[in-house]
């Protein structure tokens, strides 16, 4: 019988400096979003990308994304209130931004309350038709886990179709 031994990786990093990382460490996503007062479940489906941001060693952000077919979605995107407006946000978008892209998504959509949308604006997202964006997203999750349209929350859109292209 041969053994085989899974190494773990330690990641060093330099306290100050603001790192976004794919990461399987649900337990970590969950307590950013519990202490917050969010719901945390989900995030070890098959087939969601995790991304974490730190700064040294502290989880400091949360974004989660999920691909089916040509369209994704990204289903949070926190960071931790005395953290905010140092551009930690904008990492963890360009970061599901790129997730996204490199599994074949031609659009991503998010979900935020209203009082946020302006955020999503900042990051090139574009208002969407709640009915729309919906239907798009079942046609594509069928069978699959769905977000969940909520009071108060608007959609946003944003085009992935030209990401990557070199134009001359």
């Amino acid at each position: 019988m041969i053994r085989t031994r899974v190494k773990k990786i330690r990641r060093r990093r330099e306290a100050g400096a603001i790192v976004v990382e794919q990461s399987r460490d649900f337990r970590r996503a969950a307590a950013l979003l519990e202490a917050a007062g969010c719901a945390a479940d989900g995030f070890d489906r098959a087939g969601v990308c995790t991304l974490l941001a730190y700064d040294g060693a502290d989880a400091i952000g949360v974004a989660a994304v999920e691909t089916a077919i040509d369209c994704a979605v990204m289903s949070c995107l926190l960071v931790a209130a005395p953290r905010r407006g140092r551009g930690i946000g904008a990492a963890l978008v360009a970061a599901a931004r790129a997730a996204a892209h490199t599994r074949g998504a031609r659009t991503l959509y998010a979900f935020m309350p209203l009082d946020e949308s302006r955020y999503l604006a900042r990051c090139d997202f574009l208002p969407a038709n709640m009915e729309e964006a919906s239907a798009v997203i079942a046609a594509a999750f069928a069978g699959g886990h769905l977000p969940r349209s909520r009071p108060g929350y608007v959609a946003a859109m944003l085009d992935l179709s030209r990401d990557g292209i070199i134009e001359r």
